[in-house]
């Protein structure tokens, strides 16, 4: 079974509770800490590479995230999606085509554009062109921007839901919904569902979020935030 076979499996038949863990590694050397603990899989966030890359969020040259995801692929042997935001104005030939070169078995693709939401059946469209020039050899996350950028109607994050996965979409992912909405989305959307978790103790653990319905969880730039935080406590004490 080759790597994307491997990881659309890891997505099916999850039981209640027990969603795919995705953490999400910046680097290669990250990559290799997160395989270390047993994860299966990986999910790169955008924002954590590009912090890391010395950019900031959305920011990030396309050349440049295409060589990360690269070199994080690289250092692992478990498989790896790429959050590769709106696709940097590519093509959806040439998007799947540096998404393969790169190694990675996914992708995150979101439905908004400088803080404005896109036109949804134009977005199924791209989604649609992608998954033609794809195939079977991605895995395509569609992001799903209506409680960050929209209203925050879960009635048209599941209409928007309903035409991507129409499109092509493996998994539907509505960042930023809230936790009290997750039954209503999880019962009118079709197939995998993706949320994000917070690692400040905040919100639900990953095991709840699956209780409440979540097929995988993912937890943004957290990992890379927290490592810096980390990082920023010890320097502190390097002249003591």
């Amino acid at each position: 079974m080759n790597k994307v076979d491997v990881f659309r499996t890891l997505h099916r038949k999850r039981a209640q509770g027990d969603p795919l863990v995705l953490p999400g590694p910046w680097d290669a050397a990250s990559a290799r800490v997160c395989v270390e603990s047993g994860f299966p899989a990986l999910a790169t966030p955008s924002a954590g590479v590009a912090a890391s890359l010395g950019y900031e969020d959305g920011e990030t040259p396309a050349d440049e995230m295409f060589a990360a995801v690269a070199r994080i692929v690289r250092a692992v042997d478990v498989p790896v999606s790429a959050d590769v935001e709106g696709g940097y104005g590519l093509a959806p030939k040439e998007l799947v085509e540096r998404l393969l070169e790169a190694g990675a078995v996914g992708c995150n693709l979101e439905d908004s554009n400088g803080g404005v939401l896109k036109d949804p059946h134009e977005h199924a469209e791209y989604l649609a062109e992608v998954r033609s020039a794809a195939a079977d050899r991605l895995f395509v996350n569609a992001r799903v921007d209506t409680f960050l950028h929209g209203d925050g109607d879960p009635e048209r994050a599941i209409e928007r839901a309903a035409l991507y996965v129409a499109a092509g979409a493996d998994c539907v992912y509505p960042i930023l919904a809230p936790v009290d909405v997750l039954p209503l989305l999880r019962a009118g959307i079709q197939g995998p569902l993706n949320m994000v978790a917070r690692l400040d103790g905040e919100g639900p653990s990953p095991a709840v979020l699956g209780e409440l319905g979540a097929t995988r969880v993912t937890f943004g730039p957290g990992l890379q935030r927290r490592a810096t935080a980390a990082l920023r406590e010890i320097t502190k004490n390097l002249s003591a």
